[in-house]
């Protein structure tokens, strides 16, 4: 092959990878996740990693004795946080396939999540 077509070639190849790089982070930062009790006195946001963003109460949640609210909390967080997954890991698959690189990414997921 001619060197000079295969660095053309190669150049072309790193601007591929490159560009799906850019677009599977525009794509992660764009998830994330938002989940409501069931009775609708919690809703707690999380981003794509599964971090707290907000949390907000209704004035029911204010009925709640604090363990029960505090368990409230903490569960819809879990799910905000099961469904942040869920999403990283369709947007991931978008870019990368059923691979060894989506494994790696996913393996230290909630085993709800795989």
């Amino acid at each position: 092959m001619d060197p000079a077509q295969w660095l053309a070639d190669y150049q072309e190849r790193l601007e591929r990878v490159a560009y799906s790089a850019r677009s599977a982070s525009a794509s992660l930062a764009e998830v994330g996740a938002k989940a409501t009790s069931p009775r609708g006195e919690v809703t707690v946001t999380v981003n794509a990693g599964g971090v707290l963003g907000d949390v907000a109460l209704t004035p029911a949640a204010r009925k709640l004795d604090v363990d029960t609210l505090a368990m409230l909390i903490v569960s819809t967080a879990r799910e905000a946080q099961r469904l942040a997954s869920t999403r990283m890991t369709e947007v991931m698959a978008d870019y990368l396939g059923e691979s060894d690189a989506l494994h790696q990414i996913t393996r230290h997921l909630p085993e709800a999540v795989r």
